[in-house]
């Protein structure tokens, strides 16, 4: 009976097919720049408040869960919205769009042009990075009226935002979440019919089992296959999969990682691992696709094309797994009183490390100079006040990029 409920709330709900959610996440996978806190931005910004796919609450409970799950939170946030709107087609197909435009970018830097990065005039790159500040702060504003209601959830979301920005390791993210689901279990009590926002989920609690369940096998199964049949092949998928299971704190934690797979391997040299780390700056989307770069310019076989959706498909694997395997069990959870005392103060936590991530890295590597403050100011009216659309907001501010640097 569950399973055919879920069925039904997709079909009342969920009213989009995979295509239809194949074009929403397109258009963010070729608009939404400044890594994946602003991403979390702009989800929100365009499912939330434009689209009304899903409230505030559900929004916000999804980006507790996947920051409790390691590997990207915003392709994760997006996989289980693909999910909720059009089963495992649409989560596929949610992955798909965001991923694809900067998959493509950064295979093709891989392959050998060179001058991409370059073609750029300068100060537009700049421009993007400012307009980041905008988008995260409009989340935080946002969020924090609907989730910092009372003194106590102000009080663990300001000290969340500080232990992290003294404390800044995706170690200290973790586990400022733990302790304010601790403290949310401790300090509120919600009442037994308080109101729920549903988030309709097709997948059983025995699929999800079962995927949670291949996670782990593919997790200590793949070094024994590498050990049993060495191939390059092989020895790719291990990596990037392990890269992409063992990450917690958000795409930059992956760059470490990756660099002690590939560059002592010889796979690839460290002068090409940094170019294509600036790169994936430049490009809008997650910056997980800096694998698919990285799969296309190995000094052996499989490499291009091939090398690029191998590498990218197996960083990514974890993540579908580990959402689309938590989901059933966490729509469940979702109702206890007790879960629900303890997501209080995750999602008050959550608003404290957007707070946080708002100062460093995106204040902090985007305002230098007087104007770029300026240019902040103007982005952050453009969307609140003149509710202009994200994507042209960023392009203006990428324009205004370039012509301050003219008149400089």
């Amino acid at each position: 009976m569950a399973i055919q409920s879920a069925h039904i709330d997709i079909g009342e709900h969920g009213r989009d097919s995979a295509w239809m959610v194949f074009l929403a996440f397109l258009r963010l996978g070729l608009t939404s720049f400044g890594g994946p806190i602003a991403h979390l931005g702009y989800f929100r910004a365009e499912f939330v408040v434009r689209r009304r796919w899903l409230s505030e609450r559900s929004f916000v409970d999804l980006v507790a869960l996947c920051q409790f799950l390691p590997g990207p939170a915003s392709s994760q946030v997006g996989i289980a919205l693909g999910l909720s709107r059009a089963g495992l087609a649409g989560a596929l197909a949610a992955w798909t769009g965001f991923t694809l435009p900067s998959a493509i970018a950064l295979t093709l830097f891989g392959l050998g042009l060179s001058a991409w990065g370059d073609a750029l005039p300068g100060g537009i790159l700049h421009g993007l990075k400012v307009v980041a500040v905008a988008v995260v702060a409009q989340a935080v504003w946002g969020m924090a009226r609907k989730l910092c209601t009372d003194a106590a959830r102000i009080g663990i979301a300001l000290a969340c935002a500080c232990i992290v920005l003294l404390w800044p390791s995706a170690s200290g993210q973790v586990g400022v979440i733990a302790a304010a689901a601790a403290l949310g279990l401790l300090c509120f009590k919600p009442a037994q019919d308080g109101m729920h926002d549903a988030l309709p989920i097709s997948v059983s609690r025995r699929v999800g089992a079962m995927l949670l369940g291949l996670f782990f096998v593919l997790l200590v199964g793949l070094p024994i296959g590498l050990d049993v049949w060495p191939s390059q092949a092989l020895a790719l998928v291990n990596a990037f999969y392990r890269a992409g299971s063992l990450v917690f704190g958000g795409g930059h934690v992956v760059l470490p990682l990756l660099q002690a797979a590939v560059v002592p391997s010889g796979w690839v040299t460290n002068e090409t691992f940094l170019a294509g780390y600036g790169a994936a700056q430049a490009v809008p989307g997650p910056l997980f696709t800096f694998s698919a770069f990285l799969g296309a310019s190995m000094q052996s076989v499989p490499n291009g094309w091939i090398g690029a959706v191998l590498c990218l498909v197996a960083i990514c694997v974890p993540s579908f797994l580990l959402v689309v395997g938590a989901l059933p069990f966490w729509e469940s959870l979702r109702h206890s009183v007790r879960t629900q005392a303890a997501l209080a103060g995750v999602n008050a936590a959550v608003v404290g490390l957007l707070l946080a991530a708002l100062y460093r890295p995106v204040w902090t590597s985007a305002i230098v100079r007087p104007q770029d403050f300026a240019l902040a100011l103007i982005a952050l009216a453009a969307l609140m006040v003149w509710k202009l659309p994200p994507w042209l907001v960023v392009l203006g501010s990428g324009l205004a990029g370039w012509l301050l640097v003219i008149i400089a």
